[in-house]
């Protein structure tokens, strides 16, 4: 069976794993997550799996839209103009408050 995989930078890892992040914004979603599906967490460089988690959790809003419960769960930025950099950076696009992203909130299974 062909299991969805979720990817994250390495500073992300230890952040996943402590269980203060529990949410991840993607554009472009591939993979059509949905809640119930079970995912494997893998490092971004190295492809290494480090977890499996649960989807809890999928909202698709613009960047604009997103609200303080909205950034719950995930690494904070310090401004707004940082955020649309990170993710430009990401994504090889330009990204600003009109691009369409999906919360994905997730739980860790043991």
């Amino acid at each position: 069976m062909y299991m969805k995989i979720l990817k994250f930078r390495k500073y992300l890892v230890p952040l996943v794993l402590s269980g203060s992040k529990s949410a991840t914004w993607r554009l472009f979603d591939d993979k059509n997550m949905f809640i119930g599906d079970v995912i494997e967490l893998q490092e971004f460089v190295t492809n290494k799996a480090f977890g499996k988690a649960s989807i809890v959790d999928v909202v698709e809003k613009s960047f604009g839209e997103l609200n303080n419960d909205d950034k719950t769960g995930h690494e904070d930025f310090d401004s707004d103009e940082e955020m649309y950099a990170t993710y430009s950076k990401y994504y090889k696009t330009e990204v600003n408050q009109n691009t369409k992203l999906k919360i994905i909130r997730f739980e860790l299974i043991n």
